[in-house]
Protein backbone atom coordinates (compact mmCIF):
# COMPACT_ATOMS: atom_id res chain seq x y z
CA UNK A 1 0.00 0.00 0.00
CA UNK A 2 1.13 3.61 -1.15
CA UNK A 3 1.37 6.28 1.42
CA UNK A 4 0.90 8.94 -1.07
CA UNK A 5 -2.36 10.38 0.49
CA UNK A 6 -4.43 10.75 -2.88
CA UNK A 7 -3.22 7.30 -3.44
CA UNK A 8 -4.47 5.98 -0.31
CA UNK A 9 -7.82 7.79 -1.05
CA UNK A 10 -8.45 6.61 -4.27
CA UNK A 11 -7.35 3.38 -3.09
CA UNK A 12 -10.08 3.70 -0.28
CA UNK A 13 -12.45 4.68 -3.02
CA UNK A 14 -12.05 1.51 -5.33
CA UNK A 15 -13.02 -0.76 -2.62
CA UNK A 16 -15.81 0.93 -1.56
CA UNK A 17 -16.71 0.60 -5.57
CA UNK A 18 -15.96 -3.49 -5.25
CA UNK A 19 -18.58 -3.69 -2.49
CA UNK A 20 -21.13 -1.49 -4.16
CA UNK A 21 -20.37 -3.75 -7.36
CA UNK A 22 -20.91 -6.70 -5.68
CA UNK A 23 -24.28 -5.64 -3.98
CA UNK A 24 -25.73 -4.69 -7.25
CA UNK A 25 -25.04 -8.10 -8.18
CA UNK A 26 -26.41 -9.80 -5.00
CA UNK A 27 -30.00 -11.15 -5.82
CA UNK A 28 -32.95 -9.49 -4.30
CA UNK A 29 -33.48 -12.16 -2.08
CA UNK A 30 -29.63 -12.12 -0.83
CA UNK A 31 -30.41 -11.21 2.16
CA UNK A 32 -27.48 -12.25 4.17
CA UNK A 33 -25.14 -11.29 1.56
CA UNK A 34 -26.26 -8.12 1.40
CA UNK A 35 -26.47 -7.45 4.72
CA UNK A 36 -22.64 -8.77 5.25
CA UNK A 37 -21.76 -6.18 1.96
CA UNK A 38 -23.54 -3.07 3.69
CA UNK A 39 -21.59 -3.05 7.13
CA UNK A 40 -18.39 -3.83 5.33
CA UNK A 41 -19.34 -0.77 3.18
CA UNK A 42 -20.07 1.40 6.21
CA UNK A 43 -17.07 -0.16 7.99
CA UNK A 44 -14.86 0.90 4.97
CA UNK A 45 -16.95 4.37 4.57
CA UNK A 46 -16.55 5.36 8.40
CA UNK A 47 -13.03 5.49 8.29
CA UNK A 48 -12.41 6.92 5.19
CA UNK A 49 -14.63 9.79 5.73
CA UNK A 50 -12.46 9.99 9.34
CA UNK A 51 -9.27 10.83 7.84
CA UNK A 52 -10.27 12.76 5.30
CA UNK A 53 -12.13 15.14 7.45
CA UNK A 54 -9.18 14.76 10.29
CA UNK A 55 -6.31 15.22 8.07
CA UNK A 56 -6.70 15.48 4.24
CA UNK A 57 -9.47 17.96 4.27
CA UNK A 58 -7.80 20.57 6.69
CA UNK A 59 -4.37 20.33 5.11
CA UNK A 60 -5.98 20.30 1.58
CA UNK A 61 -7.70 23.35 2.57
CA UNK A 62 -4.14 25.07 4.13
CA UNK A 63 -2.03 24.49 1.06
CA UNK A 64 -4.35 25.06 -1.56
CA UNK A 65 -6.88 27.76 -0.72
CA UNK A 66 -8.60 27.16 -3.60
CA UNK A 67 -10.58 23.79 -2.68
CA UNK A 68 -12.05 25.61 0.01
CA UNK A 69 -15.66 25.67 -1.52
CA UNK A 70 -14.70 21.97 -2.79
CA UNK A 71 -13.49 20.64 0.82
CA UNK A 72 -17.13 22.69 2.13
CA UNK A 73 -18.86 20.95 -0.18
CA UNK A 74 -17.72 17.58 0.81
CA UNK A 75 -17.88 17.71 3.98
CA UNK A 76 -21.70 18.21 3.22
CA UNK A 77 -21.81 15.10 0.84
CA UNK A 78 -20.46 13.37 4.21
CA UNK A 79 -23.21 14.54 6.49
CA UNK A 80 -25.64 12.73 4.29
CA UNK A 81 -23.62 9.75 3.52
CA UNK A 82 -23.23 9.47 7.54
CA UNK A 83 -26.99 9.83 8.31
CA UNK A 84 -27.45 7.15 5.35
CA UNK A 85 -25.21 4.93 6.83
CA UNK A 86 -26.48 5.24 10.55
CA UNK A 87 -30.02 4.25 9.32
CA UNK A 88 -28.81 1.07 7.68
CA UNK A 89 -26.65 0.08 10.42
CA UNK A 90 -29.45 -1.65 11.70
CA UNK A 91 -32.24 -1.77 9.33
CA UNK A 92 -32.73 -5.26 8.42
CA UNK A 93 -32.50 -6.05 4.57
CA UNK A 94 -35.85 -7.25 4.27
CA UNK A 95 -36.80 -3.76 5.24
CA UNK A 96 -38.33 -2.53 1.67
CA UNK A 97 -36.29 0.82 2.48
CA UNK A 98 -32.72 -1.57 2.90
CA UNK A 99 -32.04 -1.04 -1.11
CA UNK A 100 -33.34 1.88 -2.12
CA UNK A 101 -31.25 3.82 1.04
CA UNK A 102 -28.42 1.75 -0.13
CA UNK A 103 -28.56 2.96 -3.57
CA UNK A 104 -28.67 6.37 -2.69
CA UNK A 105 -26.12 5.86 -0.66
CA UNK A 106 -23.52 4.33 -3.93
CA UNK A 107 -24.91 7.23 -6.25
CA UNK A 108 -23.85 9.84 -3.08
CA UNK A 109 -20.75 8.37 -2.88
CA UNK A 110 -19.98 7.57 -6.56
CA UNK A 111 -21.14 11.65 -6.84
CA UNK A 112 -18.43 12.54 -4.77
CA UNK A 113 -15.67 10.41 -5.06
CA UNK A 114 -15.74 11.90 -8.88
CA UNK A 115 -15.86 15.51 -7.93
CA UNK A 116 -12.79 14.55 -5.68
CA UNK A 117 -10.56 12.28 -7.88
CA UNK A 118 -11.35 14.94 -11.34
CA UNK A 119 -11.85 18.58 -9.50
CA UNK A 120 -9.54 19.00 -7.17
CA UNK A 121 -7.06 16.31 -6.18
CA UNK A 122 -5.22 16.67 -8.93
CA UNK A 123 -4.92 20.71 -7.48
CA UNK A 124 -4.17 19.22 -3.99
CA UNK A 125 -1.40 17.34 -5.64
CA UNK A 126 0.40 20.22 -7.46
CA UNK A 127 0.42 22.00 -4.76
CA UNK A 128 1.80 19.64 -2.20
CA UNK A 129 4.18 17.10 -4.54
CA UNK A 130 5.07 13.78 -3.58
CA UNK A 131 7.29 14.37 -0.28
CA UNK A 132 4.38 15.82 1.38
CA UNK A 133 1.94 13.79 0.08
CA UNK A 134 3.95 10.56 1.56
CA UNK A 135 3.78 12.41 4.79
CA UNK A 136 0.34 13.15 5.17
CA UNK A 137 -0.42 9.62 3.42
CA UNK A 138 1.63 8.23 6.53
CA UNK A 139 -0.44 10.85 8.74
CA UNK A 140 -3.99 9.13 7.47
CA UNK A 141 -2.62 5.53 7.38
CA UNK A 142 -1.58 5.89 11.51
CA UNK A 143 -5.20 7.48 12.30
CA UNK A 144 -6.91 4.81 10.79
CA UNK A 145 -6.89 2.27 14.15
CA UNK A 146 -8.64 5.69 16.09
CA UNK A 147 -11.40 6.31 13.45
CA UNK A 148 -14.90 5.24 14.94
CA UNK A 149 -17.26 2.50 14.45
CA UNK A 150 -20.63 4.56 14.69
CA UNK A 151 -20.95 6.92 11.97
CA UNK A 152 -22.22 8.90 13.54
CA UNK A 153 -19.47 9.72 15.60
CA UNK A 154 -17.79 11.95 12.33
CA UNK A 155 -17.58 15.12 12.35
CA UNK A 156 -19.71 16.07 9.88
CA UNK A 157 -23.01 14.13 11.13
CA UNK A 158 -23.73 17.46 12.92
CA UNK A 159 -22.21 19.93 10.31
Amino acid sequence: MSTDAIVLLKEDHQTVEKLFKQFEKAGDNAFQEKRKLVDAMIEELTTHTYIEEEIFYPMAREAVPETRDHVLESVEEHHVMVWLMAELVDLDPEDETFDAKVTVLTENVRHHVEEEEDEWFPEVRKALGRKRLQEVGQRMLDARPDAPKDPLKIASAHA
